[in-house]
């Protein structure tokens, strides 16, 4: 069956943070979020949340009065932007093809990333690892002062995660793929993120991503073999 939309913000607040005791260094001046060649505009701003969480909820529902091909699928689909992401499994590489065709035709949606595997469900231990993760990662983009958190969406599907949102400069989208990589049970990383025009003024390069330590530990550890792959958007 189709899994419930959840509002991440909500969900963000009943896990503790830290990434297993790992502190993510600040990185300077990313916290700012006016100056000149970065502006509202840029954000989607609550109307555009009302908007795509309406796109959402239509995709939904269409997915639950579809053909019988999509009936009983582990289906998700995350908007930003009306940029729709679909992830997921379905028996057949048909009812795949499917699940595109009714995001597509819904008004609203100006693009499809079909990320939906071809496969049996997913077991409910899965799922719910899933979930962890993703409640996971949205707190620690909550908590860090150099990501603007509200503008990621996350989605988690067999311990794949997906990023789609629009990152104020390269730095903290590094920053905001570093963090995921270092959730326990993340096989890799997908991101869809948009980097808008125009970095805040007191936005700064990163000289290098912060080093993580290794739980109960101060001595750092090695990063993670975990991969990431950017779409092309």
């Amino acid at each position: 069956m189709l899994r419930p939309i959840v509002l991440p913000l909500i969900a963000a607040a009943l896990l503790p943070t830290g990434l297993g005791g790992c502190a993510v260094a600040v990185v300077g001046g990313m916290a700012a979020a006016g100056g000149a060649g970065y502006t509202a505009a840029q954000e989607r701003g609550m109307g555009g949340t009302i908007d795509d969480f309406g796109v959402k909820t239509t995709i939904a529902r269409n997915f639950a009065q579809a053909n019988p091909s999509l009936q009983g699928s582990d289906l998700q689909a995350t908007v930003y932007q009306g940029r729709a992401l679909l992830t997921g499994r379905v028996p057949t590489p048909e009812a795949k093809e499917r699940a595109r065709q009714i995001a597509a035709a819904v008004p609203g949606v100006r693009a499809v990333y079909n990320e939906i595997e071809v496969g049996p469900p997913a077991s409910g231990v899965a799922m719910a690892q899933d979930t962890w993760i993703t409640t996971r990662l949205r707190s620690e983009l909550v908590m860090d002062p150099n990501i603007r958190s509200v503008n990621y969406e996350i989605d988690t599907s067999d311990g794949s995660v997906y990023l789609i949102g629009s990152a104020r400069t390269q730095a903290e989208l590094d920053l905001a793929t570093y963090v995921a990589r270092y959730i326990p049970h993340v096989k890799r990383v997908v991101s869809y993120v948009e980097v808008r025009p125009g970095a805040p003024v007191a936005a700064q390069a990163a000289s290098s991503l912060p080093q993580a330590s290794a739980p109960g530990s101060d001595a750092p550890r090695a990063a993670p073999s975990t991969p990431v792959e950017v779409q092309r958007l």
